[in-house]
Parts: C-alpha cells; structure tokens; sequence
C-alpha cells in the first residue's frame, strides 16, 4: 500500500524540480527527502526519479503516479475539511427522537434553539413511545432520544447514558361540575368510585395509574381509553371521567375542564435524554443535549403547567 506522507514529498519533488528545493519547502533534510523517495520507489518496484545534473525529472512511472497522487491528496484534504466541518457543528446530522408530549412541549423550543446555533446539521426527528424508540435507540439507528420512565419501571438500556431533565408530575383532570372541583387539592382514593380516562391499557402512563390507585386502595373502573391527550381531555370534559395527566401535555387546558394536584404527593415521571454509546461519534448529539438541557431548566423555571 502507498504511503501517504511519501506521494506528499513525491509531490513536491515533482513540483520544486530538486531534492533539495522540496527539503526546503517541508522542511526536512535532503537526505530525509531522498530516503522517503527511496523508500517509495521500493514500494512501487519502480523508478520514479531520474538524477539530473542539476535536479531532477520523472520517470514515466514517475508522472504515472504523479497524476493519481493529485487526485488521491485532493481527496484526502477534501475528507479532512469534511471531518473537521463536522467537529465543529457546520455539517453532519443528528438523528433524534422523541415521546409526543415532550415532542409538542419541549422538542420544538429545543430544535428551535439548535438550528439558530448550528444550522449546518441536519437534523431529523422521529416520534413515538419509549417502548418504541428504546430498541431503535439501541440497535443505533438513533443518535439521540428524549424519553420518560417510572419508579419500578426504568427502561432498559444498557450501553446508553441516561442524562435526567426534568420530573413531569401528573395532573388530575375532571369536569367543572365534579363534586371535588371547588377542593385546592384532592386524595386518589377520594376517586375511588369515579368513572376513568386513560391512555391505552398497555401504555407506562397507564400502568403507573392502575398502580397509583391499587396503593390507593382500588381498581380504576375505566370507562374510555385513548393516546391523545386533547381526547383525554374532551372525554373528560363530557362528563364520562376523571383522568391523570402529564404536566408536559397539560400544555394547552379547556376552559371546561378542572385542574387539580393530588395529595400528598402527585404521581411523577421521569424525563430523561438517552444516547448510546455510538453518539460519541456524532458531535451533534452532546450539543442537542446540552440544548435540551437547558430547554428543560427553563420550562420548569417558567412553571410548566398552566394555571386553572
């Protein structure tokens, strides 16, 4: 195989007509620039300089491999302008991934941001549950994905770090005309024999309220189910139900809906960034943390949920 530091000093040979002109020019000493010829001669099995009185020519393998040597030298600082454009965030891509509700509450500030800081690279996002983005996450497919887990129900990522953001707490939403409305805040077992809203049955969110209410001493009676929170909120605001809702898709509140926190201690998530451990190879995906990162300390500076 060809040296690549050797075709250089065979560049400037050819392009400085002597030995001693191309030692100057990289400075090294001539007897360095005549060993690196030497040695790239034996490489080649050919002879690629003739000595002349006063310099030097190519031999007709010489200029063979000079025209190749051009090209594979452009080639190469083209590769490296790339790589460094990357480095410093003026191209390459990031491909990431987020739940829905973070996707309308903290993806859009955060992308936002991004692209005003680095808009070289090239970002994409895709969106899904964190049982559906956790696998695409670890089979690489995703450099970055914002996802949430439960106490007794952490994901499993092993190879991935995990950078917390933020605890999401849930909410309980019910019609303005329910009996607890007026209350500031209301116990889960004060719901025991209500009616209830939630998101398919096989979801963490709705797990973790099946759980909340059996430590509260009941089985939800669960009257409709549905993945869209404006639905959950609809739903509710028809009468049918109560329901548990995320602060990060409480976001946008109908005006025929009650807000309220439980007591003692509301039930919470956790919001975390995940990025395996491929993404040390992808510059951009430490910079979009660190944006989310910051996107997350000011939403919950900010409040988060609106008031009701």
């Amino acid at each position: 195989m060809l040296n690549v530091s050797r075709l250089k000093v065979l560049k400037e040979v050819a392009y400085r007509g002597s030995l001693s002109a191309a030692a100057a020019a990289l400075d090294y000493s001539q007897s360095a620039v005549s060993q690196q010829i030497s040695a790239l001669e034996a490489e080649t099995g050919m002879k690629l300089l003739e000595r002349q009185p006063r310099g030097v020519t190519l031999t007709a393998a010489g200029q063979t491999l000079m025209a190749h040597t051009e090209a594979i030298l452009s080639r190469i600082e083209a590769a490296e302008t790339a790589l460094s454009a990357i480095a410093g965030l003026r191209g390459g891509r990031l491909r990431a991934a987020s739940f829905p509700t973070a996707g309308a509450a903290l993806m859009p500030l955060a992308i936002a941001s991004f692209r005003a800081q680095y808009p070289d690279v090239e970002l994409t996002l895709a969106e899904g549950e964190p049982e559906e983005i956790a696998p695409r996450l670890l089979a690489g497919d995703l450099d970055l994905a914002l996802l949430f887990e439960f106490a007794g129900e952490d994901l499993a990522l092993e190879g991935v770090s995990v950078v917390p953001l933020l605890e999401d707490p849930m909410y309980l939403a019910m019609p303005r005309a329910h009996r607890l409305a007026a209350r500031g805040r209301v116990r889960l077992e004060d719901l025991a024999e209500d009616a209830w809203v939630q998101t398919s049955r096989s979801s963490p969110c709705a797990r973790h309220v099946v759980r909340c209410c059996h430590a509260a001493g009941f089985e939800p009676r669960v009257s409709f189910e549905s993945d869209d929170y404006q639905t959950v909120q609809g739903l509710v605001a028809a009468g049918v139900g109560v329901a548990l809702i995320p602060e990060l898709a409480l976001s946008a509140v109908r005006d025929d809906i009650t807000i309220r926190a439980l007591s003692p201690t509301p039930p919470r998530r956790r919001v975390i960034a995940a990025l395996p451990e491929s993404a040390r190879l992808v510059p951009a995906a430490p910079a979009m943390l660190g944006v989310l990162q910051s996107t997350a300390a000011s939403y919950q500076k900010g409040g988060g949920r609106p008031a009701n």
